[in-house]
């Protein structure tokens, strides 16, 4: 378990939008949820069983698989917060190759664009989710006054 609050905040974070996806979200947004969730379990996994200089390259890898999910979800369902969300993981993807080309161990700035980063990822699954709950909803109310 996570040591830290901060740490545990964050996952409680996922967990709820991550949840509420799945439970009110279309298929996007469900896709997109599994997609950070997974991501989110990998990440620690790799931390953990991982010597540092290979965990870098696992991470670099474990974002790249990220912002190709989401590229391939916002070309199939042409959403711009599936946009949004692969522009911010490739920008994830780009922060972990520059550390390792740099060779560079992780500092500060590291960690606070990676958490505003992550931050960003979870918000536009929260952002999809609302729309999609709130068309979802419109259309039915829609179809119950025509009939």
């Amino acid at each position: 378990m996570p040591e830290s609050l901060p740490t545990q905040i964050g996952w409680l974070f996922t967990l709820v939008v991550a949840g509420l996806a799945w439970w009110r979200g279309g298929h996007p947004e469900r896709l997109g949820a599994s997609l950070m969730v997974i991501a989110g379990v990998a990440v620690p996994i790799a931390h953990h069983l991982l010597p540092t200089s290979k965990a870098s390259v696992a991470l670099l890898m474990i974002d790249a698989a990220m912002a190709a999910g989401f590229l391939g979800l916002a070309i199939r369902y042409a959403s711009l917060w599936l946009g949004a969300a692969m522009l911010l993981q490739a920008m994830q993807f780009s922060l972990h190759a520059f550390y390792i080309v740099i060779e560079k161990a992780h500092d500060r700035l590291y960690s606070i664009i990676n958490n505003l980063d992550t931050i960003g990822v979870i918000l536009c699954v929260l952002v999809g989710t609302l729309i999609a709950w709130r068309r979802r909803n419109r259309d039915a109310r829609r179809l119950a006054q025509a009939v």
